[in-house]
């Protein structure tokens, strides 16, 4: 009896999948969500690790070595931004405003 259900519930899988949206893809599981919905779960995931606290914090250090090897990698990928001359300003501003800019402003 068991094996007739194994064989009916396979039955039910493969119609709900080939009667899908997408062709050869299955409907189910976090991959087939909408970006929205993922970060909405993955938010909520995140937020239920700290409040329970085991997720992790960086160290400055930590946090700086791991920018670095992303760095690293997106530029041996070839995939890495190039800034322009201009762009690496206006970042460089950006950065200096948001880090209240006191220490040189003072200065001059």
């Amino acid at each position: 009896m068991a094996s007739s259900n194994q064989q009916g519930n396979q039955g039910g899988n493969q119609d709900k999948s080939s009667g899908g949206e997408k062709s050869g893809t299955s409907n189910r599981g976090f991959a087939s969500m909408d970006p929205e919905r993922q970060r909405e779960i993955a938010s909520q995931g995140g937020k239920a690790a700290h409040e329970s606290g085991n997720a992790h914090e960086f160290t400055s250090e930590e946090a700086r070595e791991a920018g670095s090897k992303g760095g690293k990698a997106a530029h041996e990928k070839g995939n890495a931004h190039e800034f322009t001359p201009e762009e690496a300003r206006k970042a460089g501003r950006k950065g200096g405003e948001a880090g209240g800019g006191s220490n040189r402003s003072g200065n001059r």
